[in-house]
Parts: C-alpha cells; sequence; structure tokens
C-alpha cells in the first residue's frame, strides 16, 4: 500500500486522506467533538460559516491567529477543553485548515482529520479504511511548508509503518526524517514559526495544549453524505 505526504495541500487523493493541522485546526476540531459537539461543519469562507447561524450552532474560527469577528469562539483547543458542546453543531472556518480538508474532499474516498493529539487513532482507523493508499495533508501556513505539520506527518507515518506494509514516498520520507531528527514535540511546536508568531500574540497554552501526543481517541471522520459543496460534515469517527 502506498503512504503518502503532502508537505502542502496538492490534491487528486485516490483513497484515505489524513488532514493535519496542528497549530491550531484539526488539534481543535478533534477537542469540539471530545467535548460533546454533535457535529463539525468547516465552512469554505468565512461568510459561509455567518451563514449557517442558528440555534444550536456555534461559530468557530480565525483569521492570523485571532478570532473572527462576529464569530462565537476563535480557534483555540485550550479554549475547547473548558466548555461543553453537547447537542451543537460547531462550524469551524480558518486560514489553512479548513481549505486543505475542502481540498482533501474533492477526490478523497475517506477524509479524516489528524492531530498529534489523536494520531495513534487517526492511523488505526486510516489503516483500517484504506485499500491503496493513504494520503498525510499538511495544512501549511498561509502556502508555506509549517514544520509542525511535517513532524506530526512523521509521527503518524511512524505509527502506520508500524502497522502494515507501506511503500512510502519522498514525502513520508522527509516527514520520517523530520520526526527522528528533531526533538520533543513541545519543543518541535513552540520553535517552528507558527508556534513563535502563537506564542507572540498570547497564546502558548494552545501550542503546548496541541503538542500532546495521541491523548485522544476521536477521529473526526468525513460524512459520506455531508462530503461536497461549501461545507463539510465531519463526526466523530
Amino acid at each position: 500500500m502506498r503512504l503518502r505526504v503532502d508537505l502542502l495541500p496538492h490534491g487528486a487523493y485516490s483513497d484515505v486522506v489524513l488532514v493535519v493541522d496542528v497549530l491550531r485546526a484539526t488539534t481543535t476540531a478533534v477537542a469540539y467533538l471530545e467535548r460533546g459537539a454533535e457535529a463539525l461543519l468547516l465552512t469554505f469562507t468565512p461568510e459561509v460559516a455567518l451563514a449557517q447561524r442558528g440555534e444550536g450552532v456555534v461559530l468557530a474560527g480565525e483569521r492570523g491567529g485571532r478570532p473572527i469577528p462576529g464569530f462565537d469562539l476563535g480557534n483555540s483547543p485550550a479554549e475547547a477543553t473548558t466548555q461543553t458542546f453537547a447537542g451543537q453543531a460547531v462550524v469551524m472556518n480558518t486560514t489553512n485548515g479548513t481549505a486543505a480538508a475542502h481540498l482533501a474532499a474533492a477526490s478523497g474516498k475517506h477524509v479524516l482529520l489528524a492531530a498529534l493529539t489523536n494520531a495513534h487513532a487517526a492511523a488505526r482507523r486510516a489503516r483500517a479504511l484504506a485499500t491503496e493508499e493513504i494520503a498525510i495533508v499538511c495544512a501549511g501556513t498561509d502556502g508555506r511548508v509549517g514544520l509542525e505539520d511535517v513532524y506530526a506527518a512523521g509521527v503518524l507515518a511512524e505509527y502506520l509503518l508500524a502497522m502494515g506494509d507501506f511503500t512510502p514516498d519522498d514525502g513520508a520520507r522527509i516527514a520520517l526524517t523530520v520526526r527522528r531528527s528533531s526533538g520533543n514535540p513541545a519543543e518541535v511546536l513552540a520553535g517552528s514559526g507558527h508556534g513563535t508568531y502563537l506564542g507572540g500574540i498570547g497564546l502558548e497554552e494552545d501550542v503546548r495544549y496541541a503538542a500532546q501526543v495521541s491523548v485522544s481517541t476521536v477521529v473526526p471522520l468525513l460524512d459520506p453524505a455531508g462530503g461536497a459543496g461549501d461545507v463539510l460534515r465531519f463526526v466523530a469517527g
């Protein structure tokens, strides 16, 4: 089976796709579902998100790391863990992660959201679904490769290689090299370009939270009935 890692979103995914935006969209998505959200709706634009407002709906998102005006929440996993979302749908739009998810959904058979926090569970779920290829897609930051996403892709690739016979592409080999040559996750995330930026605007707690490895068994999975158009519906898989 093929193991593919895209250091930035590329497209043309044939089978299972793991979308990774460690700082912070996919980490926060896991936290929302852990805290009881019945669904997670990823929108193509902030305007589409605002159009979803209604009873039982929470709007969450960011631009440049800061909450979007008119939204209820930002994109903070640490903030999400202090609340409960039982019976609610969380609608998200972020700078990088939601766009990567939409690109993955354009062709992937199964789209999952992965982070360091749910890495082992996400790898197991991907392996169970895959028939020909698992693609790990790093969201990056503003069109540039993000160290934190490549590192997480390496963690996921290590788990997958331990589970079965995969043929890794060059992207997977790069991610594995980064994983094996770097320090602990907290150091990697804090020292990454985006981690440094988030720390500079007072979001160090989010960076620390996102550095936890395999502390969750929740894997956001694209609902086959909600996998097209401007709104993607994810549920706990």
